[in-house]
Parts: structure tokens; C-alpha cells; sequence
């Protein structure tokens, strides 16, 4: 990606290969119909999904997109992310395999319950 800070989805989205492009463009669209409320935004040089606070971040990086919904997600669905790599608030998907956007969906589901204020739940 070029060294720019990209103002919006679009601006970040241009500056991969056409096939990431296409990667973010899954992510963004699952981020999306999952949170309809949310409103998108750049963070830390990132897409990113706002309510009362940050959501989710998602990015592509080498050979991967990076999604982060924070250490309450990726304590929620552990054992469902344990085929990826991930840390504490984040996880990799490889550019290699299919995106679980089913898991997406239902992580961002979670977030935007925490968000609310209601008990998130997995699954």
C-alpha cells in the first residue's frame, strides 16, 4: 500500500492489488450488514466500524487481512479462530483461504451487543 493516510474506504481499498481489493471489500460488506447502524470510519490508518465506540478495524497486510474486534471477541470465539493466527484483540486471515465471513458476521454481532450495552453472546 502506498505510504498515504486514505481519507475513506475507497481511498485505503485503492491502494492494493485488485485481488485484496476484492478481500476488503467481502470484509467490509459482512462488517457491514452486520452492524447496518455503524458508521465507518478511518482509525489508525484503518477501516473501521463506530457505534458509541470503535467496533471493529479490519486491514490488509502481507499475505493477510488483519481484523480486530478487540480481546472480547477473540475471547468470545477462541475455539473458532484457534485454526487462525491471532493475539490477544486480533486475528489474521490468510490471503490464501477462503474469508469465514460467517464468523465475521457473528463477531461483529457480538461487538455491536457489547457496544449497546447488552451481554454479547457468541455464536
Amino acid at each position: 500500500m502506498k505510504d498515504v493516510a486514505a481519507k475513506n474506504f475507497d481511498e485505503y481499498a485503492r491502494g492494493f492489488p485488485r485481488d485484496v481489493q476484492q478481500l476488503l471489500r467481502k470484509m467490509r460488506q459482512t462488517i457491514r450488514q452486520a452492524a447496518p447502524n455503524a458508521e465507518e470510519t478511518i482509525s489508525y490508518r484503518m477501516p473501521a466500524v463506530r457505534q458509541k465506540k470503535i467496533l471493529v478495524w479490519y486491514a490488509a497486510h502481507t499475505g493477510h487481512i488483519g481484523f480486530y474486534p478487540g480481546a472480547s471477541g477473540i475471547a468470545a470465539f477462541a475455539a473458532e479462530l484457534s485454526a487462525y493466527k491471532s493475539a490477544k484483540g486480533s486475528v489474521q486471515f490468510p490471503f490464501d483461504e477462503p474469508l469465514p465471513l460467517d464468523l465475521v458476521s457473528r463477531m461483529v454481532t457480538f461487538r455491536v451487543n457489547e457496544d449497546a450495552g447488552r451481554p454479547g453472546r457468541a455464536g
